[in-house]
């Protein structure tokens, strides 16, 4: 690719980039451009949430390097997944059946990825509540893992909703560069919420139980995607809407209450 931009005009250049951009003069593929755009910010919120509580477990100097690691590994993966599009779509075909339901490929990672993200969120759910169980692997109330370790469990879901993004993606545009386009802005996003999304959770813990509460239905709505039983995903984000609301005014009102108690003295 490099020669060929070297050793051409730029009206060769454009006449060589041309075919892979003319959508740009369709109205309609601007909608699906938009709308996958939205659509995978959507999805990468999963991510996101298990990415910030994970992050939040390593030393403080190591954070903010694992969310970049993390996230851009996240895009290395969706672009590799792209230029493999056929092989993707072809992990939809089913490979065995049981109990009256045909599991592909994908079934299976969706299982094993919801599995392994209730694992997760019950382990760090108990640690929450029960940390004198843990004292000895705690360091300052919060429990501490590598950042090798962290990047690995980071990669393991990326792993699984890399793949969803991509079907999904595929079922919106049949459009490679609307593909590319949308992944890239979606993670672009992600990479700019990392840090406050993290350093919010961080400032309250009420937060992390909520955060753990969404990861353990999300991993629940992974296995039971995987099983055939398809739950919209606009239930579970109107779910998750809902109890960040109420959570929301909790924290409003006990910030009132602090204030309140402070102007009283």
């Amino acid at each position: 690719m490099l020669l060929i931009v070297e050793g051409t005009t730029s009206m060769q250049l454009v006449e060589f980039l041309a075919p892979h951009f003319h959508f740009v003069s369709d109205p309609t593929a601007w909608v699906a451009l938009l709308t996958l755009i939205v659509l995978e910010v959507v999805l990468g919120i999963d991510n996101l949430i298990f990415i910030s509580i994970l992050t939040n477990k390593l030393p403080e100097a190591q954070r903010a390097r694992a969310r970049r690691l993390g996230i851009s590994a996240a895009l290395i993966m969706r672009l590799i997944l792209l230029a493999t599009i056929s092989i993707i779509v072809q992990l939809t075909a089913p490979v065995f059946t049981a109990f009256g339901h045909g599991f592909s490929w994908r079934d299976l990672i969706l299982i094993a990825g919801g599995l392994f993200l209730v694992w997760k969120a019950t382990k760090e759910i108990h640690h929450t509540v029960d940390p004198q169980d843990h004292q000895d692997s705690m360091v300052g109330g919060t429990l501490q893992m590598s950042l090798a370790g962290a990047i690995f469990q980071i990669l393991l879901l990326d792993l699984v909703f890399s793949i969803d993004s991509i079907i999904t993606a595929v079922g919106m545009t049949d459009e490679i560069v609307i593909m590319y386009v949308a992944v890239i802005v979606a993670v672009s996003v992600m990479m700019l919420a990392a840090t406050p999304l993290a350093n919010f959770i961080a400032r309250n813990p009420s937060i992390v139980m909520l955060a753990l509460g969404f990861l353990l239905m999300i991993g629940m709505t992974l296995i039971a995607d995987g099983m055939g039983y398809h739950v919209p995903k606009g239930y579970i984000y109107a779910a998750m809407g809902f109890s960040a609301l109420v959570e929301g005014l909790n924290m409003l009102a006990r910030h009132r209450r602090k204030q309140g108690s402070g102007g009283g003295h």
